[in-house]
């Protein structure tokens, strides 16, 4: 699996844990794409999470990883975007879980909920888990079907 290209994105409050996330990503043999933010500057976090989905949406990335203060505000935004299933974890049993059973495409987690060392394990467990299938595949069809009538809307 390490031959995934997992994008990153951040606002100001995860900047230092996104940086130590890349380094455990790239040790690990992925391909990283950083899309912000790049300073500890007060940023809106709806702009980076756009620009980490977009690269799901388009191809250019197979997963991504979005962490803001509380990883909520990132996962909000994400799963405003077709194709993304974004979860937001703070326990790494959630973060295989919902691989495995939702096929999510995008792990949120905060910076100011988990230390450095929990974050290693969710991203582990995130990017270690692949989508089960089978019985799973009818539920994730079912959110796939609501978020296309609701784009009709």
């Amino acid at each position: 699996m390490a031959n995934k290209t997992i994008v990153l994105a951040c606002d100001h409050a995860a900047l230092d844990l996104k940086k130590k996330v890349i380094t455990h990503l790239e040790d690990l043999g992925y391909a990283t794409v950083d899309v912000g933010t790049h300073t500890t500057d007060s940023c809106a976090y709806p702009e980076y999470a756009s620009a980490a989905c977009q690269k799901i949406q388009n191809g250019e990335a197979d997963l991504g990883i979005l962490i803001c203060g509380t990883g909520i505000g990132m996962g909000m935004a994400a799963n405003k975007h077709r194709g993304i299933r974004a979860a937001i974890c703070s326990d790494t049993f959630s973060a295989s879980a919902t691989r495995l059973h939702n096929d999510a495409n995008v792990l949120c987690f905060g910076a100011r909920v988990v230390g450095e060392g929990v974050a290693m394990q969710l991203v582990d467990a995130f990017i270690g888990t692949e989508y089960e299938g089978g019985r799973h595949q009818s539920r994730v069809d079912m959110l796939t079907a609501i978020e296309e009538r609701e784009a009709r809307r």
